[in-house]
């Protein structure tokens, strides 16, 4: 194993941290921001405030800290919250970045000139409603209320959810189903019965045994899991990294295995094939909680070491090796089920591999492998849906993705090109940036009537929106009370540190104020949202008073999490156990059991683009955060040095990349390294924004949505696989 300490592990997550830090102290210096809030606090006298943040999914629970004047210092973890583990990472610290920036939208707009050219004029709120709602009734009268969409990411997307559903719409779809984990969310369901959650339920700190397939740890910074990873690897976990690129994560373990992008399962059916013949399964737990394991045994016996060499170029002495090493430890294993899947088109197969794997293995239910999810409860905020849409979003479908459990944001956006919907609304997402085929995305919005934007800053959506309605920060309102599962039943609270600036609003505020305009404003049935919340903290035997003193708080006794503390493993399928054959998807016409089918390679001259995350932002929505982008303002093309030498390109240099229809990046940073295989680029996914009122993201870096051109679908479920383009270098 790698020589690594805990002081080592921790450098990699507060590094940016720290940098964070120095850019916080530095923008104090700007005058932009020194209009709005004056001079950043010093370290002193303080109050502080509760809040989760809202920079990723994970949500971690913190303290807004202000100096006495009430001016803003830092933001810190909430020690008794089960997320952070009283530490943010380094999106989670530079918080603050989004309330200061200057770029933010601040009053309602309405497009002024035709969609794309960004050029809008300010309006009051009420005009902004009263414009939607007039088009939202047109398009009732004239095609009926089911062909409006919502695509939605962040906090407040229910509340739109109830507006759009109160309208009598239920297309509502989010792109981090499609675009990201649908299918492992499906694979793990046709498998196990259940979902893995968000956070997931793997017990990383407790693992004997960890392997990493495209889950990279200590650049994606899910905060738990990553504080987890150190905790493991403390105390001897055996580390299996499989990744194309020497990540992070791949630096901290006991094997890498630099496999052929695209040959991921036939990897997984080759451990299978493994842990079957040599019957070092966990063969207690396959025969009391499995069944199909005959048919999975015959489906895999062609599936050797040798055979997967041949196609993941992994030597077969280390499939086997490495099969052993998870057998060993188990049922303290977990092969983790990663969350961003959506690559090659057939993922709920290569996620099924993988659930299967975990399964053989023995580790759901077991400490040190998938725990059970406790949950608070909180009650629902809304009333029911007043109306039942005629044609929702499944009627639409004919006989595609049978297994989607909500619309797939692309499969809503074909439909668009096709002159189906209407109107959409857009929350929280860029989807410029956030589906692939850019280009059909532009095609789809000529075809509607309305596309309203709501969110905190300007981006590439926006400039397409007919009325964009800036939403304040989350360090300005509150919101519902986070209640996602995890290991206890705990809820958070977000209470408002500062007063909205501008003339921002939250989002409850909108969409219920939006929904009074359209007059269906019962589906609000509270006044504001502190009403709500009182009565939702008071069913669950607390109260706002209580909540903003500890910002988190533990409800009831403490669930079983594993067999060890006394769990009864119950699975929730039709055959009530884990289901190794799946006798759902083969009735649906599809492979009981995960089969391997090679994928197109690229042609001389082109290499696979792959992409990922790093530790500093969140996607494109943080890149122009004033803090975070003194850490890293772009990204770098990692580039083998056979690639280099081919053409002579030098480290530090400039390039564009274009893919096979001829579609280029913007230049792009080289970075020459033998932590890339040679027949991949990499580069981090979020920068090179277009939009120029994003002052420091502004043609910063390349897009590398901007490139996948090659989109293939998930019959099963409708996600996008966006690993399936070639890319060579345009300009050198």
């Amino acid at each position: 194993m790698s020589n690594f300490n805990r002081r080592d592990f921790i450098k990699i997550s507060s590094a940016a941290t720290v940098s964070a830090s120095v850019g916080l102290n530095t923008l104090a210096n700007s005058p932009t921001v020194a209009k709005i809030v004056g001079d950043l606090a010093e370290p002193g006298a303080s109050s502080r405030t509760p809040t989760y943040c809202e920079i990723c999914f994970w949500q971690c629970a913190g303290w807004v800290v202000k100096d006495k004047d009430g001016r803003p210092w830092k933001i810190v973890g909430n020690e008794e919250d089960q997320h952070s583990l009283g530490r943010m990472c380094t999106r989670g610290s530079g918080g603050l970045g989004a309330y200061l920036d200057p770029d933010r939208l601040k009053k309602p707009l309405i497009r002024s000139e035709e969609r794309g050219k960004q050029v809008f004029r300010e309006a009051s709120w009420e005009e902004a409603f009263n414009y939607i709602a007039k088009k939202m009734e047109a398009i009732a009268t004239q095609y009926g209320p089911d062909r409006v969409c919502l695509f939605s990411h962040g906090c407040g997307g229910p509340f739109f959810k109830t507006l759009i559903n109160a309208y009598g719409s239920e297309n509502v779809a989010a792109p981090s189903y499609a675009q990201c984990r649908g299918p492992r969310q499906e694979a793990f369901g046709l498998t196990f019965g259940a979902d893995l959650g968000s956070p997931e339920n793997t017990d990383i700190k407790n693992a004997k045994c960890l392997v990493l397939m495209g889950s990279h740890l200590g650049e994606n910074l899910h905060n738990t899991q990553v504080q987890e990873f150190g905790q493991a690897i403390e105390a001897g976990c055996t580390i299996i990294t499989v990744d194309p690129r020497f990540s992070v994560a791949a630096g901290k373990s006991k094997y890498w295995l630099p496999i052929k992008p695209s040959t991921d399962l036939a990897l997984v059916l080759s451990w299978i094939h493994c842990l079957i013949e040599e019957e070092i399964y966990n063969k207690d737990y396959v025969k009391k909680y499995t069944i199909g394991f005959e048919k999975l045994k015959a489906e895999v016996a062609s599936y050797t070491p040798e055979w997967a060499y041949s196609i993941t170029s992994i030597k077969p002495e280390i499939i086997r090796q490495t099969a052993r090493e998870m057998a060993q430890a188990a049922p303290a294993v977990i092969v983790h089920p990663s969350r961003h899947v959506a690559w090659y088109g057939d993922d709920t197969q290569r996620m099924r591999g993988i659930a299967i794997l975990n399964a053989l293995l023995g580790g759901w239910g077991h400490r040190g492998g998938f725990y059970q999810l406790q949950k608070a409860g909180v009650p629902e905020c809304s009333a029911p849906l007043a109306k039942k849409a005629k044609n929702n979003w499944r009627g639409q479908l004919d006989g595609k993705y049978p297994l989607a459990s909500m619309p797939p944001a692309n499969f809503l956006c074909d439909k668009t090109v096709e002159g189906y919907y209407k109107g959409w609304f857009v929350y929280g997402t860029n989807l410029s940036q956030c589906l692939p085929e850019p280009q059909k995305t532009e095609e789809a919005i000529s075809k509607l009537d309305l596309l309203v934007v709501i969110d905190t800053m300007p981006a590439e959506i926006t400039g397409w929106a007919d009325v964009v309605l800036p939403e304040c920060t989350y360090l300005e309102r509150f919101d519902e009370l986070r209640d996602k599962p995890g290991r206890r039943r705990q809820i958070a609270l977000r209470a408002p540190a500062f007063e909205p600036l501008y003339d921002s609003k939250p989002a409850w505020w909108i969409a219920k104020n939006l929904a009074i305009t359209m007059g269906i404003g019962a589906a609000f049935p509270w006044a504001n949202i502190e009403e709500l919340l009182n009565d939702q903290l008071a069913k669950l035997g607390t109260s706002m008073e209580e909540m903003k003193k500890v910002g988190v708080k533990n409800l009831g006794e403490e669930g079983a999490l594993c067999v060890e503390d006394g769990l009864e493993l119950h699975f929730k399928t039709k055959s009530g156990k884990i289901e190794l054959y799946s006798q759902t998807l083969e009735d649906l016409g599809f492979d009981p059991i995960p089969k391997y089918t090679a994928h197109e390679t690229p042609p001389d001259g082109y290499y696979r683009l792959i992409y990922g995350r790093t530790p500093t932002h969140t996607f494109g929505r943080t890149i122009n955060n004033p803090i975070l982008n003194q850490v890293q303002a772009e990204n770098d093309l990692w580039v083998h040095p056979t690639v280099a030498k081919r053409w002579n390109l030098q480290n530090g240099q400039y390039v564009k990349v274009k893919n096979q229809a001829g579609v280029a990046s913007l230049p792009i940073r080289v970075r020459i390294t033998e932590r890339i295989r040679n027949d991949a680029l990499y580069m981090a996914h979020g920068f090179g924004h277009t939009d120029k009122r994003l002052s420091r993201a502004h043609l910063k870096g390349a897009n590398d949505t901007a490139l996948i051109d090659k989109v293939k679908v998930d019959p099963i479920m409708g996600a996008t696989g966006f690993r399936g383009t070639f890319v060579t270098f345009d300009e050198v």
